[in-house]
């Protein structure tokens, strides 16, 4: 059911914590481009300059404290992050946390899913931005194969995972696979969530041309199948979700762009170094990591993260114009973990 409640514009709940665990990942998509920037010889994060395990646990029970309920493991590519159910295990056992997922490209989930499942993962989104082989390979310049990522869906969904995939819909570059990836999907009962192209960071060469909107996609959609509206499960929901009639497999739609959900955003993040970010377009991040290596008081984090969270203002996707993106630097996503 939907939450009635009524909240203010800038006076949103916190129940949603993205953390991102690495900065590094096997291959571009969509957001990370171009390979001038994001390529072979890109810097990452040295290692103690990352969140230890035991420092993601200390902050996820101060979160705990102000609502988080669930709680996202991202990346950069989290499968990358060695010991990874070790940390899931920990998460898992805090009492607060209903919840724990996990955002990947899938390749390593072969080797990896059931001892994800093991340690109390529950949900997986995998990110493919297309089926058609020349066009993936365009996308991640590393010659991987969409054949890889489906090997890890099925292998995510083998396990007991819920799966969802996520398709970042650019103008040009990958619309055509629109109605393939449905198609696909929809056989194999899988959730797709078409993501319009959003101007996440700086360096993805983004403009309002090469957005396809949900309008559109749903346009397109309706000429081979038919969908029907599906009601929002909780407050803080960002997929606008639709199902296929005569089945339970839904397709959603996240609007950043073209129907902004600023007034309902749930969600804080954690970059993989503790910057602490209220909005997924932040200029700016808050230093947790000297916090919670500088002190044992559990009060004190909770406290700064209270504080933080209060002031928030993010309107970002309300207030967006061809100025603002050309006049904003703002973190990029292979950071920030989405």
């Amino acid at each position: 059911m939907t939450n009635s409640k009524v909240h203010d514009k800038f006076n949103r709940p916190l129940q949603d914590l993205r953390i991102s665990v690495t900065d590094r990942c096997n291959f571009r998509c969509t957001y990370c481009m171009p390979k001038e920037i994001f390529g072979k010889d890109f810097t990452f994060l040295p290692k103690e300059h990352l969140l230890s395990f035991e420092e993601i646990e200390k902050l996820a029970k101060a979160f705990t404290k102000l609502g988080v309920s669930k709680i996202r493991l991202t990346g950069g590519e989290p499968l990358l992050r060695k010991d990874l159910p070790t940390l899931i295990e920990k998460l898992s056992a805090i009492e607060g946390i209903e919840d724990i997922a996990l955002t990947t490209n899938g390749v390593h989930l072969v080797k990896q899913a059931k001892a994800l499942k093991a340690a109390g993962l529950q949900r997986i989104n995998v990110s493919l931005d297309a089926l058609d082989e020349e066009t993936f390979k365009a996308i991640n310049d590393r010659g991987v194969s969409p054949e890889w990522v489906l090997k890890g869906i099925d292998a995510g969904f083998e396990a007991g995972l819920q799966v969802k995939v996520n398709m970042v819909v650019k103008k040009g570059m990958n619309d055509k696979d629109i109605l393939p990836m449905a198609a696909y999907f929809k056989e194999k009962g899988i959730t797709l969530r078409f993501i319009e192209f959003m101007d996440v960071g700086t360096s993805n060469g983004w403009n309002f041309s090469s957005v396809i909107t949900k309008k559109e996609i749903l346009e397109k959609l309706a000429t081979e199948f038919d969908i029907e509206p599906v009601e929002q499960n909780y407050f803080g929901e960002v997929a606008k979700r639709y199902r296929y009639k005569g089945t339970n497999t839904e397709v959603g739609f996240i609007t950043s762009v073209s129907e902004s959900f600023c007034a309902s955003c749930t969600r804080a993040r954690i970059a993989a170094d503790g910057k602490f970010y209220t909005c997924l377009f932040a200029t700016n991040g808050f230093d947790l990591k000297e916090l919670v290596r500088n002190t044992n008081d559990d009060d004190v984090i909770y406290e700064r993260i209270q504080s933080i969270w209060q002031k928030r203002t993010d309107r970002y996707s309300d207030q967006r114009t061809e100025e603002t993106v050309k006049n904003r630097d703002k973190i990029e996503m292979s950071y920030i973990g989405g």
